[in-house]
């Protein structure tokens, strides 16, 4: 095949189980690796989000700024985005911190327990600020599928993910994926 679809996976707040699920293929990674040309993911060593991506997998919600600017990046420059995983699509174990003070917690954890970090401007450089609250993905952008499962079956991303790399509307049990 001269042209590659392009694809992307991407690891944002969460506990990167979706992406062992990715893993887990098996040999159907290979026939996926003939097919397609990773040009962003956790496991290659790309450090900027490129253009024309045709299919993204992104896993984990939305936690704290930098999630949410790769995010809004990965929307302007992908064709379809698939919500990968139960924190992508609902917020998931992350969501929990819902329910307690941000500036709290990170008092807590960062200054007042052991190896603290410093305060101030110094903190920016080690800590990327937290969201107020963690969010889904499709809080912030327009997600075209979603698979949800924490993690999804390894089956499910393959048939997903070879559909789409096809043209074609993903052919899974309704309960299995959902369309933005």
């Amino acid at each position: 095949m001269a042209n590659k679809a392009r694809v992307a996976t991407v690891w944002l707040g969460g506990c990167s189980g979706c992406h062992m699920s990715f893993l887990d293929l098996d040999e159907k990674l290979i026939d996926l690796a003939e097919r397609i040309e990773l040009v962003y993911s956790p496991i290659a060593d790309v450090k900027e989000y490129p253009h024309d991506v045709d299919v993204v997998l992104v896993e984990g919600a939305l936690c704290n700024t930098e999630n949410l600017e790769l995010l809004l990046k990965i929307r302007e420059r992908t064709r379809f985005i698939v919500s990968f995983g139960d924190c992508a699509v609902t917020g998931n174990t992350p969501q929990l911190r819902n329910r307690l003070d941000v500036d709290d917690v990170l008092t807590k954890v960062y200054q007042a327990g052991p190896g603290s970090i410093p305060r101030g401007p110094e903190a920016l450089e080690v800590l990327p600020i937290l969201l107020p609250k963690v969010y889904p993905l499709h809080a912030a952008v327009n997600v075209d599928f979603y698979l949800p499962g924490c993690p999804p079956d390894p089956d499910r991303i393959f048939r997903t993910v070879a559909s789409l790399l096809e043209g074609k509307m993903p052919e899974l049990p309704p309960e299995s994926i959902t369309f933005g």
